[in-house]
């Protein structure tokens, strides 16, 4: 087997390998679309817990701010010692 031949063939390889890699990956992003339509229509892309805009509930799950004082004077007193 000559060079050239060599050549040829090897070419041959790497054009086939690069059509059946772009092949798979054209299969991959059509399949990877059908189940996100399919998903869309199914209604399976929606929140399962609503968003709760209650300014009640906003309140209590605000940090104190005697508790975020506290742990600055910890943090300060630590950093002394150390």
């Amino acid at each position: 087997m000559t060079i050239f031949e060599m050549l040829e063939q090897s070419a041959l390889l790497t054009v086939l390998g690069m059509i059946i890699v772009f092949v798979f990956l054209w299969i991959m992003i059509i399949c990877v679309n059908l189940v996100a339509k399919i998903i869309h229509k199914a209604g399976l892309d929606k929140d399962i817990l609503p968003v709760e805009n209650d300014p009640q509930k906003n309140k209590s799950r605000a940090v104190n701010r005697g508790v975020t004082a506290a742990i600055s004077a910890a943090v300060t007193e630590y950093q002394k010692k150390e």
